[in-house]
Order: C-alpha cells, then structure tokens, then sequence
C-alpha cells in the first residue's frame, strides 16, 4: 500500500474522528514538501552548486533548481542575482514517495533521535526539519560526496493550527517530544 492510500484510508478518518470535523474538505493534509540546501561557498567556489543540485535531485527524485540571492549582503560578499543554493518542491506521488521514506528510513537512521521538537512546528502547522548531513539518505554514495552539507526539509500542511498539524503528523508516523502546544 502506498503511502497516499495510506493516508486516504487510515489517516483521513482517524483525524476526522479525532477533530470532529464535519467538511471532509477541512480535513488536514500535507500540499507540499520543500527541500533546500543553502551554499554559500557557492560565491567562491561556482561547481559546488553542481553536485549539490545533483545530490539534492537524487534525494528528491526530481530535478531541482538552483536559487540565486534576492538581494545583496556585503557582509557575506553576496551580491543580488548570483547563485547562493538549490531547492526542490515535492508535490503529488514524488511528495508521498518521499514522505514515506523519511518517516519509515531516514528519521530513524539519524543518531540519538528522541523525536521531533514541537518547537519545529509553526503557528501555521508547517513542519521544518533541519539535517546536519545529507548522507542519511540512502540514495547519498558517502565515497562520492565532496562535502557533508546541510539540508532543510520544511512539510507544508492546510491545518489552520498547531494542534491539528501535530495529529496529522502523529498519525502518519512522525514522533514528537517537547512541552505541549
């Protein structure tokens, strides 16, 4: 079973039992999933943006673009237009493919893991999630990465609160730990 059937079927009808939602339109789900990676080395070196994008890609399943800074900081010699990193949005089954992967793979390969913050939650009920290396991926060759870099997974949901974005992802499989919402 994959994991958007998953949701239809399991998920969506605990959460509408849960919540007591009546609109099975206003029941949360996730619409996106955000995948960035910030380089800035990216000002001296210029091939690093390359095998980033191609790490990210393979990580992804797509093609993702490289993303120039919107505007200048002289403090960081960045300056306006110049290429500072590289993102991919997951939408549809590549969004479900992934979010499978990093809930059943990736999260419980990470080391010391008590769970998730529930400061990582926004008022918005999007989830961000920050990895300090790129190699927990299983599709990441440790012998053929150049550098272990960072990367930022931020989970888009339509919940209006907190509260209801923490069901969601409980349900899903995503465990937390923190004080209470």
């Amino acid at each position: 079973m994959d994991f958007k059937t998953f949701y239809q079927n399991e998920v969506k009808p605990k959460l509408i039992k849960e919540l007591g939602i009546k609109n099975p339109m206003a029941v949360p789900k996730v619409e996106k999933i955000v995948l960035n990676v910030g380089a800035g080395e990216a000002v001296i070196n210029k091939g690093v943006l390359e095998k980033i994008q191609e790490q990210i890609s393979l990580i992804a399943g797509q093609k993702a673009v490289i993303t120039k800074a919107r505007k200048s900081i002289s403090a960081f010699k960045i300056r306006k237009g110049i290429p500072i990193g590289v993102k991919v949005t997951l939408r549809g089954k590549r969004m479900y493919h992934f979010l499978e992967k990093l809930i059943k793979i990736v999260i419980p390969r990470l080391r010391d893991f008590r769970g998730i913050n529930l400061k990582s939650l926004d008022a918005g009920g999007n989830l961000n999630l920050g990895f300090s290396e790129q190699t927990i991926f299983p599709e990441i060759d440790f012998d053929k990465i150049d550098k272990i870099r960072g990367l930022q997974v931020t989970i888009v949901t339509n919940a209006k609160d907190k509260e209801k974005a923490k069901k969601l992802f409980q349900f899903l499989g995503i465990p937390f730990y923190g004080e209470k919402i």
